[in-house]
């Protein structure tokens, strides 16, 4: 509690700094002369606002540059890691990451396709023990961000599944693939499964489908 409150509290030291601050200012101010006030607040103020929106205007671009870059590095290490990598394990968790550090779009992962669809279609297949379903779901998803139709049996499929993390990520995967023709069993699912998060998601790819 003491903790807490002590957070919550203004530094003594930093309110120090900026009474003198202000005074010193104050004091500043009253010894120049009216033409020198006139400038300041007629010239000198009004450039000084705008040079600081300027470079408020240069920073935005310039940091979104910045992560663009660092983002696509890390692309091409997880890519290039991917490639060596002959875990099953450490590649299913190297594609995961991939996905997920490109937005689940497949812009700059062309190249890496084949080998994702392979590692997250198996996952979904064979990843039937019951402790394994989290991982299971997460191909499901993860798959669907690829764009490739031929997995939408396998998704479908992952609808029936005897855990709801399962059914939710199929759902979420078809909604991403805007596969139309599941429109009717999503709509079976939206209203006939027992959990709210599976119904929720069904209702969610359902509504992507209408974009």
């Amino acid at each position: 509690m003491t903790k807490r409150h002590e957070q919550g509290q203004i530094n003594p030291a930093v309110l120090v700094v900026l009474i003198v601050l202000i005074v010193t200012a104050v004091w500043v101010w009253k010894r120049l002369s009216v033409d020198a006030q006139d400038y300041i607040v007629d010239q000198a103020v009004p450039m000084a606002a705008t040079a600081v929106a300027l470079a408020v205007l240069l920073f935005i671009p310039v940091r979104a540059l910045r992560r663009r870059s660092a983002r696509t590095r890390e692309r091409t290490r997880l890519l290039t890691l991917l490639e060596h990598e002959s875990a099953w394990d450490k590649r299913l968790e190297l594609a995961f990451a991939l996905l997920e550090l490109n937005e689940y779009r497949i812009d700059g992962l062309e190249s890496a396709i084949p080998a994702l669809k392979e590692l997250f279609a198996t996952t979904l297949q064979r990843a039937l023990d019951d402790k394994q379903h989290h991982i299971r779901g997460m191909a499901a998803s993860h798959l669907g961000a690829l764009q490739d139709l031929s997995v939408v049996p396998l998704l479908v499929k992952a609808l029936e599944d005897d855990h709801a993390y399962v059914r939710s990520c199929a759902a979420l995967g078809l909604g991403r693939l805007r596969a139309t023709e599941t429109r009717d069993r999503l709509k079976t699912v939206m209203e006939q499964d027992w959990d709210q998060t599976v119904r929720s998601r069904a209702r969610e790819a359902l509504e992507r489908m209408r974009e």
